[in-house]
């Protein structure tokens, strides 16, 4: 669990406890959510994997051809073709995550999934967040025309856990906020 502290403006540190947010980045009003696929390996070591696979079984194979069972080459390329593709589809999605910063003014949402990108921003105070179907599922936010899920990298059973800090984070933004026509 982390703790972040959130500033009030004009006041001193009102202490918050936040199970999914991040430290403050560049503010200290800000709150940061960043989730993230769970890869115990990285693209680069994935990479380094594949090519000592590729040498070794490249190896076995040409020693098997030298000694009289050219068949062996054939399977051993379909085979590291294979283990290829797969690994690149890992790799591709290995860095998959779903980033959400709540300053003051706007909730900036950017989810990466692949190639794909997608941001969307409200305004904190127009923003609902909802389950997408049911109390597992996906988070939905959604205002001013515009809508978004999250929560792909959150466990289903913590997913509710996530929607309550959101909307509590919501809320607790939207207080801080100046009335229109005062400062």
């Amino acid at each position: 669990m982390q703790v972040l502290s959130i500033h009030a403006p004009g006041s001193h540190a009102t202490a918050a406890a936040f199970r999914f947010a991040g430290p403050p980045h560049a503010n200290d009003d800000d709150v940061h959510w960043l989730l993230k696929r769970n890869c115990s390996v990285s693209p680069r070591q994935l990479l380094g994997f594949y090519l000592s696979l590729l040498a070794v079984s490249l190896l076995v194979a040409g020693a098997m051809w030298m000694r009289g069972a050219p068949l062996v080459m054939p399977f051993a390329g379909v085979e590291l073709i294979a283990v290829g593709l797969a690994l690149l589809v890992y790799a591709r999605h290995a860095a998959d995550s779903e980033e959400m910063v709540l300053r003051p003014g706007s909730l900036t949402v950017e989810c990466r999934l692949g190639e794909s990108v997608d941001r969307v921003e409200f305004e904190p105070a127009r923003v609902r967040v909802e389950p997408k179907w049911g109390d597992g599922s996906l988070i939905e936010l959604s205002g001013q025309g515009r809508r978004i899920a999250v929560g792909r990298f959150v466990r289903p059973e913590l997913r509710r856990a996530l929607a309550d800090e959101l909307r509590a984070a919501l809320a607790r933004t939207v207080a801080m906020r100046p009335a229109p026509g005062r400062s």
